[in-house]
């Protein structure tokens, strides 16, 4: 296992350092369950029209004994109007997570509560600001929405498509990095072409 992981793999869309969790449930498990944070991204951006490049989870050991975990999924986002599909997907990491320890017996609000992803969250405001829109974590602005209303979105979206979600982690945490093709190819769904790319 690695001792550093790429730095580039480390930073958000901001170019700030971003959250890595510590494996709380011991490696395996805090494997699985981050793979099932990026699997719920990649299958919502997919199941909603984007281009997803890779869904990858990453794991390192910083001292002996001692492992950290995070994950990184790459959508294409141009052309993001409006905003709210990728904001369900963003959303879809947390609550795809929070499924699985559910689902597995794992769940304690502590486990629960370390699955949130601000750095998710904050993507979507941002990509939704740069059209225009706008999202709120504590009200529904005029013309917007509240997170809760995304979150919402993205749960009803990951019931649906519990399976494939579940394909995809188990793949991730066998082969670490997939391809938009490899996850289109184990669910059936349609991997988009990227906007403006020539065939």
């Amino acid at each position: 296992m690695a001792t550093v992981p790429d730095p580039a793999v480390l930073l958000d869309h901001r170019g700030n350092l971003r959250p890595t969790l510590p494996a709380m449930l011991g490696y395996e498990d805090s494997r699985l369950s981050m793979a099932f944070h990026e699997a719920g991204h990649a299958v919502l951006a997919m199941s909603y029209g984007f281009h997803v490049r890779s869904s990858e989870v990453v794991a390192w050991e910083p001292g002996p004994g001692r492992w950290e975990l995070t994950g990184l999924t790459t959508v294409v986002t141009e052309q993001v109007v409006p905003p709210w599909r990728f904001a369900a997907q963003a959303a879809a990491g947390t609550v795809a997570e929070v499924h699985y320890l559910m689902a597995s017996g794992l769940w304690t609000p502590e486990r629960a509560a370390a699955c949130d992803a601000d750095h998710d969250r904050q993507h979507a405001i941002d990509i939704a600001a740069e059209t225009g829109h706008r999202i709120a974590c504590d009200h529904v602005p005029a013309g917007g929405k509240s997170w809760g209303q995304v979150r919402g979105m993205a749960l009803r979206k990951v019931g649906h498509l519990w399976r494939e979600i579940r394909t995809v982690a188990h793949a991730m945490n066998e082969h670490t990095k997939l391809t938009g093709e490899q996850i289109a190819a184990m669910t059936g769904l349609i991997n988009a072409p990227v906007p403006g790319a020539v065939a």
